[in-house]
């Protein structure tokens, strides 16, 4: 499991499996999101089977797909719901882990300038430079 430590209480992480769910307890995350519809690629985990595995291990668990690269901004506004409903560290994933700290970066939780949300995808390895005129300021 390669996790992407984004801030204190964010991480990003390329697909996880239902195994995955207890460590992800153990080391501190109260919250997991998928960012991927089911069926996306052959022999991915069902949502079903994520979210049954996340609640065993005592996580949340919340499906909020996107892909072709569109955002929709009723999917930004249920992650940054969640993001700011979560009582401790939120876990985020999807196929790379791209969708998701995009997802962080447009939601703007954390009230971060254009350039702090690039720079700190940067130093988890992901490249938003793109998206800096949707970000704003």
């Amino acid at each position: 499991m390669k996790l992407a430590h984004v801030s204190e209480t964010f991480a990003v992480s390329p697909q996880l499996e239902p195994r995955d769910m207890g460590g992800l307890a153990d080391a501190g995350f109260d919250a997991v999101i998928c960012n991927r519809p089911d069926g996306e690629d052959p022999g991915q985990p069902t949502v079903a089977s994520m979210r049954e595995a996340a609640e065993v291990a005592g996580l949340a668990f919340h499906h909020i797909p996107v892909s072709g690269g569109e955002f929709p901004p009723v999917a930004i506004e249920a992650f940054a719901k969640v993001r700011e409903e979560a009582d401790g560290k939120v876990l985020a994933f999807c196929r790379t882990g791209t969708r998701s700290i995009t997802l962080d970066a447009l939601a703007n939780v954390e009230r971060q300038s254009a350039a702090e949300r690039i720079e700190r995808a940067e130093r988890a390895d992901y490249d938003l430079s793109a998206l800096r005129d949707r970000l704003g300021e």
